[in-house]
Order: C-alpha cells, then sequence, then structure tokens
C-alpha cells in the first residue's frame, strides 16, 4: 500500500495556556477529499495553518511526500507554497485589483510566464468556474458566489497538487453553496489535487467528502466517511449533526 500524501503526526499547537490542538494524528491519501468538522475554537483553522506554514506546531510533525515541512528555511517554505492552493473564507480578493488581475498575481509573483501564457491561463481557468465573462469586472460588481468562485479560480491557477478550503460555502445561500460543492468536487477530479477541507456545512461535505474527522477541543473524536459520522450513537457528534439539543 503506498505511503499517505500527508501525514499529520501528534500535532500540538497551543497559545498561553490554552491547548488548541492536542495531539492530532490524520493520513490524507492522494487524491482524497478530507473533511475537518468541529465546532468554533477547536483548531481546525489553526491546523490549516500549520500545514501551510503560518504557524510553527509546539509538537510533533507534518510530512507531505515523505517529507517533514516544519521548520523549514524561507525559501523551503515559498518552494513547499507553490504547491498548495488556499481558498479563505470571504475569497479574499484584492479589492483595488479586476478579476483578471486577481488571477495573474500569483502567476506573476510565482513564475516567469510571458504575458500571452498568463492571459491564456486566465481565461481558461476562468473557463472552469463558469467565469470568463467576468474577467475584467472588479470584486465590488460581484456576488457573493462569483467572488467565492474567482478565489477558487486564483487557488487552482497554478494547478496545485494540495488545496486547503477554509468554510467554503460560509455567507452564500443554500443554492449557492451546493453549486460551490459540486464545482470543488469537478476540479478537484479535474486537477488530481488533494484536499482538506474546513467546514460546518454537512450538505458541502456530503457532496464532496471522502472521509471526515470531527474536532472537540483539540482531540480527534470521530473519523470515518459522513454516513459513520452522521449516524454515531456518540452525543457529542449527534448534537453536533442534530437541529436539535440532544440531552
Amino acid at each position: 500500500m503506498s505511503k499517505p500524501l500527508i501525514e499529520i503526526k501528534d500535532l500540538m499547537k497551543g497559545f498561553e495556556t490554552l491547548t488548541v490542538l492536542d495531539g492530532v494524528s490524520i493520513d490524507i491519501n492522494e487524491g482524497e477529499n478530507f473533511i475537518v468538522f468541529g465546532q468554533s475554537g477547536t483548531g481546525k483553522s489553526v491546523l490549516l495553518k500549520c500545514i501551510v506554514g503560518l504557524l510553527q506546531p509546539d509538537n510533533g510533525n507534518i510530512l507531505v511526500d515523505g517529507k517533514s515541512i516544519i521548520n523549514l528555511s524561507q525559501k523551503e517554505l515559498s518552494k513547499f507554497r507553490k504547491s498548495l492552493g488556499f481558498l479563505f473564507q470571504g475569497a479574499a480578493l484584492y479589492d483595488s485589483m479586476s478579476v483578471r488581475e486577481n488571477l495573474e498575481f500569483p502567476l506573476k509573483r510565482n513564475y516567469n510566464f510571458s504575458q500571452e501564457e498568463i492571459n491564456k491561463k486566465v481565461i481558461s481557468t476562468l473557463e472552469m468556474v463558469g467565469l470568463e465573462e467576468s474577467v475584467d469586472k472588479m470584486p465590488s460588481e460581484l456576488s457573493g458566489g462569483m467572488r467565492k468562485r474567482i478565489g477558487l479560480a486564483r487557488s487552482i491557477i497554478t494547478e496545485p497538487k494540495i488545496m486547503l478550503y477554509d468554510e467554503p460555502t460560509t455567507g452564500l445561500d443554500p443554492i449557492t453553496s451546493k453549486e460551490i460543492s459540486v464545482l470543488i468536487l469537478e476540479l478537484q477530479k479535474k486537477l488530481n489535487m488533494t484536499s482538506i477541507v474546513v467546514t460546518h456545512d454537512l450538505l458541502c461535505a456530503e457532496i464532496i467528502a471522502d472521509r471526515a474527522i470531527v474536532l472537540h477541543k483539540g482531540k480527534i473524536i470521530k473519523e470515518g466517511t459522513i454516513e459513520e459520522l452522521t449516524s454515531s450513537d456518540n452525543k457529542l457528534l449527534r448534537n453536533f449533526f442534530s437541529s436539535e439539543i440532544i440531552e
């Protein structure tokens, strides 16, 4: 059996007296969509920030392709980040830049493409998310769902091996949320990406997940398929996934 693409081993992270991640261990296979559930403050976003190198864990290790990404030099970290895409909660578009300029930014920053190559890449990536006609619009002219699609396009324009999503459907209506979830799944298959998705959105997870975990007080309380998590008789899980409070 091949080794997992991402190995998270006994990860610990705290801030002053608060322990946020308490010995988290996860193996994620290549091409897998992996969901991270949990209440606010349980360490979901901190986990993503450790993977991308924005935070250093207090203990434990993270391996990608068998190589540790902890304590990399700035040059090594920059090289590693070229293999990552990151979709933030609010899409994080530059409001002063057009859609075209937003998508051009990571290409110009990280690669030596000609302007003609960049133009082709921008249009072909926008076609993937169905918004090629918005190429010269400003972010302020876009709806929330369109901004999310443009943010996704900018994240995948460098063809990352690994995609990290932080609440990709937050703030969207149910129909748009479903459309974004389906798009995430389609792009993952088309580009053969490995994805880690932090979300509270059960419908999103049901559409895209291969496996999922639930974090509680910095620990994994359950790992499995969405069906295994939602059908569990664990009281914490039943309360998390139910619309009713279970005593």
